[in-house]
């Protein structure tokens, strides 16, 4: 028996349930072992568990919004092929959302308490870009991601030294969001606009500073 296609309908019910899951529940994501698993937790003096709270909480805000930019992007993409990309992008995102949270947890912190707000707008985004054709919705994915790896670099160098194990995470997030990216610019993504590349950054550092403290 050959699988149905799936509507316009079944995919917005099939999203509804991913919104839920990345916002209050706990995505399914691919499997992967958390790379800190394996690491020992050193000690960190109140200050640096403060410093590490903050910045794995941008990370999951962050991973919020791009879990909804690809779940708005396969909503109204054209090509089946484009909507498996984006699929298989968010499952890896959902990796990335349950490392940060148990991350958080582990260090006395919580998430955004935005992240509905970053939600929604990010999906929002997200069916946009996929409504203006699949070439700028994965060129939209490309800049995405290379702002991303950029914004992970600058975490990577913040990081207590001693928190090995948020160290892991975001390697491993990098080289992830890196893969994406070549992934899209490879399916055809266009490069876009300087101005939209300077709006993207513009509105990244609102929620980061803003996620950052709420």
């Amino acid at each position: 028996m050959t699988e149905r296609e799936q509507t316009f309908i079944d995919r917005m019910i099939a999203h509804a349930d991913q919104a839920l899951r990345t916002v209050f529940g706990e995505p399914v994501g691919s499997g992967r072992e958390n790379p800190a698993e394996p690491l020992a937790e050193n000690a960190l003096s109140t200050t640096e568990k403060a410093k590490s709270i903050r910045l794995m909480r941008v990370d999951h805000a962050g991973e919020v919004c791009a879990q909804a930019l690809y779940q708005g992007q396969a909503l109204t993409a054209r090509q089946q092929q484009t909507r498996q990309q984006m699929k298989q992008a968010a499952i890896e995102e959902n990796d990335h959302l349950a490392w940060c949270r148990q991350r958080i947890h582990e260090l006395g912190g919580h998430t955004s308490l935005l992240n509905p707000i970053w939600y929604g707008g990010s999906l929002a985004i997200g069916a946009v870009s996929g409504l203006m054709g699949d070439k700028w919705s994965l060129g939209f994915l490309a800049e995405t991601e290379n702002q991303v790896v950029k914004h992970l670099q600058g975490h990577l160098q913040q990081l207590p030294a001693a928190d090995e194990k948020s160290h892991a995470i975001l390697e491993q997030m990098k080289s992830d969001e890196a893969k994406h990216k070549s992934s899209a610019l490879n399916a055809g993504g266009a490069p876009l606009p300087e101005p939209v590349k300077k709006t993207m950054t513009l509105v990244s550092r609102v929620m980061t500073s803003t996620a950052s403290r709420i």
